[in-house]
């Protein structure tokens, strides 16, 4: 976080305070707004059958056999979406570059990618991806990636945590303490299956943050063991292996340990390729120190085990709030994140499972068009976002509105697209759901079509 602001290091202090309940809130200043998710209970359940340890959010008084014979026998054949942060304000104008304009060049003159650089972007060769974003050009080339290239909301707030907050909650609102996809979970979810919402994180995060209905956490997806007390190598194996096929019999008793043998067996099975963080997965990953490709083969993993996931939710590698020393900052972050990005969806077309997945990559706000004195650049408005996936459109959202004209009083890209028409249009296209009931005044926002 060396190239951070203070107002970046305190939001994710705070949030993170906010999240891990019991840890106490700190001072907020005035106007700032409460993080989604505020005052939610936090209980830490085991499933009996394999030990995944699980922080549950908003579970409320419904005991834990609940929700783990919810999990058990929730259907898995819905959609799912995957909410991709790129925490810090990601810089629009180095993802794909305007470097035809020669205004670019004179408003970065350290910072500008050489117009050889990167592949151009065929709906406007105007701009070209960065390097580092090479595979998602090419999923681009293949129609399984759409581009929205100046992404975000008129008036916008330059605050790391306000302008988070707005995106999370699905509106311009300080007061809100729901995250979008959490109320959609609290119209459409149930009360025993928490992994409906799914942070791949050791916290809540706020877009997940729900009014009613259970929603979980979990760091890493190899964090269980499954054991008996004074049972070990071969007998162990064949104890776990008979489980499941303990006789019903005709009395209550018999007939409620068959139950919970033969749950336990389901649960086993679907959990079981998890242990050795192989997971079965038919791509490589890429290597690296942080945890961001690994969650995403286990996040394949736990899509094709058959578990009921429907959001969810993760944190990309990288640290985007690039007051300074930019470059080789942005450069690395975007590379294992397109890299990872990449593996995820190959994975996934490998398993068959490419048409249930829709990914979206977001950042709270894109950088100044100037870059400063410290070869960086400071907190701009609009920002770059993606779509990826096989049922994608594969177009650009939007336009990119040009440096002449669409840069606002403060130097900064004006959005040519707002995020709660695309929220809108992923309740309607994507979870055939009704956005009003999401959405804070959901009709003032077109529906572009998003889906082939």
């Amino acid at each position: 976080m060396t190239c951070s602001c203070n107002e970046f290091s305190r939001a994710s202090l705070l949030r993170k305070s906010v999240a891990e309940a019991g840890r106490g809130l700190p001072a907020i200043e005035p106007g700032m707004p409460m993080p989604a998710g505020s005052g939610l209970d936090r209980r830490s359940f085991v499933l009996r059958a394999a030990g995944l340890a699980l922080a549950v959010y908003g579970a409320g008084k419904l005991p834990l056999g609940l929700f783990e014979e919810g999990i058990a026998n929730a259907a898995a054949s819905e959609p799912i979406l995957v909410s991709v942060f790129l925490e810090g304000g990601a810089d629009s104008l180095s993802m794909l570059a305007p470097v035809a304009d020669a205004t670019y060049a004179s408003l970065r003159p350290s910072l500008a990618l050489a117009p050889g650089a990167g592949t151009p972007f065929a709906e406007d060769t105007s701009l070209h991806w960065h390097p580092s974003l090479a595979p998602l050009a090419q999923l681009h080339g293949e129609g399984k990636v759409s581009v929205l290239p100046a992404v975000g909301y008129t008036n916008a707030d330059q605050s790391h945590f306000t302008s988070r907050h707005y995106w999370e909650v699905g509106a311009t609102d300080a007061h809100l303490l729901t995250g979008w996809l959490g109320r959609y979970l609290d119209r459409s979810g149930t009360m025993d299956n928490p992994l409906q919402g799914l942070a791949l994180s050791d916290s809540l995060q706020p877009s997940l943050a729900s009014a009613r209905v259970p929603i979980a956490a979990v760091s890493q997806i190899d964090d269980y063991d499954l054991w008996a007390a004074g049972v070990w190598g071969s007998v162990e194996s064949r104890m776990l292996d008979a489980l499941g096929t303990f006789p019903a019999g005709t009395s209550p008793a018999t007939k409620t340990v068959a139950g919970v043998t033969r749950q336990s067996a389901r649960l086993r099975s679907q959990l079981q390729p998890f242990k050795d963080g192989n997971y079965g997965t038919p791509v490589a990953y890429p290597t690296a120190n942080d945890s961001f490709p690994d969650r995403l083969k286990g996040l394949a993993a736990l899509i094709a085990s058959g578990l009921p996931l429907k959001a969810v939710t993760v944190s990309a590698p990288g640290m985007y709030d690039t007051h300074s020393d930019q470059a080789q900052e942005l450069s690395d972050g975007l590379k294992l994140t397109a890299d990872s990005l990449f593996a995820f969806q190959r994975d996934l077309e490998a398993r068959g499972l490419a048409d249930r997945v829709l990914v979206h990559v977001w950042s709270e706000f894109g950088r100044r068009g100037e870059e400063n004195g410290s070869a960086g650049t400071d907190h701009g408005a609009a920002g770059t976002g993606f779509l990826i996936g096989s049922r994608v459109k594969g177009q650009m959202l939007g336009e990119f509105p040009g440096l002449a004209t669409g840069l606002d009083d403060d130097g900064n890209l004006k959005a040519t697209f707002d995020y709660r028409s695309l929220y809108c249009s992923l309740l309607e296209q994507w979870f055939g759901y009704d956005a009003a009931a999401v959405i804070p005044n959901a009709g003032a926002f077109a529906r572009p079509v998003l889906l082939k």
